[in-house]
């Protein structure tokens, strides 16, 4: 049989669409969620400090926390799921629940005893769904109610040091097992999901206890739970460093108020 020229060039073409066709079946196809965020556009995480509906209260805040720079530093995107691990009255919460959009979702987690440090801001905040994307978590950083693989960002802002807080007449471990609670992190992240964890700074080889004792801790440990859970720390920026800080002082002295020598690390998880 004689084959001219055109239709080799036809049969070429059909079995390139063929092994297209194959190789796109492997592929799991992409959702229409996951595309919409892919394609929008990045968070403009100035105008996130600015949104008409913030409470005033936030803002007085900004100036030391630099929130714009460590969303951005964080890899928030439009349409992400957020684990806020230690959300307080909900400062990050109100940027991260505008941050992520409709699309995305905020799980602002408290302990239990924490209500009585908070009085009535969290459910002012919350009220009346002002906050759609937001679901309240109330229970010990060990035990998060969410579900596994199911977060792009945990955030822990600081915070890891509550691990070793003994308020007056609380058991040990009284918020949760610090191995137990790093591996609840990981637990919950996606593969290759981030965790960013902020925090006071202690002296080098400085006890645990520091975080009872003046609300710091070493980073090493930090870095030592974080590992052991699977993490790798893949990133860190000095945004919020003070090096006139000597890490002795309590973080509630009044000459280092809001103005404390702070760590940022980024971890990420292992691939799938």
């Amino acid at each position: 049989m004689k084959i001219n020229l055109r239709q080799i060039t036809y049969l070429a073409a059909a079995a390139m669409l063929g092994a297209g066709l194959a190789a796109c079946s492997s592929v799991p196809a992409t959702s229409p969620f996951e595309l919409a965020r892919l394609s929008a556009p990045p968070i403009d995480f100035s105008a996130l400090l600015t949104h008409p509906d913030r409470p005033l209260d936030d803002f007085k805040d900004d100036a030391a926390r630099h929130p714009d720079e460590i969303l951005a530093f964080a890899g928030l995107e439009h349409g992400m799921t957020v684990v806020e691990i230690e959300a307080g009255a909900g400062y990050y919460t109100e940027l991260l629940s505008h941050g992520v959009g409709p699309e995305g979702k905020v799980f602002m987690q408290n302990p239990l005893a924490f209500d009585g440090f908070f009085g009535d801001a969290i459910a002012e905040r919350l009220a009346d769904n002002r906050l759609p994307n937001v679901q309240a978590v109330r229970t010990n950083f060990d035990a998060l109610t969410v579900a596994d693989s199911s977060a792009d960002i945990v955030t822990w802002f600081l915070g890891p040091h509550e691990l070793w807080f003994r308020p007056d007449g609380a058991p040990e471990e009284a918020f949760g097992n610090p191995q137990k609670a790093f591996a609840e992190i990981a637990r919950v992240m996606k593969p290759e999901g981030l965790f960013v964890a902020i925090d006071h700074v202690a002296p080098a080889g400085s006890p645990v206890e520091s975080g009872s004792d003046t609300h710091r801790i070493d980073p090493a440990v930090i870095m030592q739970y974080a590992e052991a859970a699977g993490l790798t720390l893949v990133d860190s920026t000095d945004i919020l460093a003070n090096p006139d800080d000597d890490g002795t002082l309590s973080v509630f002295d009044p000459s280092l108020r809001r103005n404390t020598n702070r760590i940022v690390y980024k971890f990420r998880s292992a691939a799938s």
